[in-house]
């Protein structure tokens, strides 16, 4: 039991993301994604006359199974197998966020951003309703999230998926070290 209570290291949870590429294939031919799940939501609820909606959604209906799972591993992770002391990020990591302002963290997440308490102030609207919308817009017009891209589109040898990845990268790496600083600063 404490196999499934622990985090697991990089290089065996990172296979077995993997490893869902070639099953998926093997399997039924089917893409890896989780982007895609939304707009199938959307065709099969809203009954406007939307052209982007308008598809047989029931043919990718699985792909709302495959997010219904992840959904309830995530619960199950969470509330059913989590360990009662929480996990640290890197010493290193933990001193520039507090640096930058950030004192408050609850294990992997800095409630001083990522709270409640914080949504409608500034600074959590600049995160979770901007930022919200600038993920789902860059989805959309990548044609496809990280997961999709990064991996299922890489391990099938797609170029446009190794160009979006590229750009996911760059992007993080310039709101990480230019934007947010001044963002954490408001």
């Amino acid at each position: 039991m404490e196999l499934l209570t622990r985090p697991w290291p990089w290089y065996v949870a990172g296979p077995l993301i993997g490893l869902m590429v070639p099953a998926l294939l093997i399997l039924g031919n089917k893409p890896f994604g989780i982007s895609s799940s939304l707009r199938h939501i959307c065709a099969a609820c809203i009954p406007a006359r939307i052209p982007f909606f308008k598809y047989d959604w029931k043919n990718d209906s699985w792909n709302l199974f495959f997010v219904a799972g992840v959904i309830l591993g995530g619960f199950i992770g969470a509330f059913l197998l989590s360990q009662p002391e929480p996990v640290h990020i890197n010493p290193h990591t933990t001193e520039v966020l507090r640096q930058q302002g950030i004192k408050n963290f609850d294990g992997l997440l800095p409630t001083d951003v990522f709270s409640f308490s914080q949504l409608l102030t500034p600074r959590g609207l600049i995160f979770m309703v901007a930022g919200g919308f600038m993920v789902g817009f860059g989805t959309r017009y990548a044609d496809g999230c990280t997961s999709g891209h990064s991996i299922m589109g890489i391990s099938s040898l797609q170029w446009p998926s190794v160009v979006a990845t590229c750009c996911f990268m760059i992007g993080g790496f310039f709101m990480t070290w230019l934007i947010l600083p001044y963002l954490l600063q408001l």
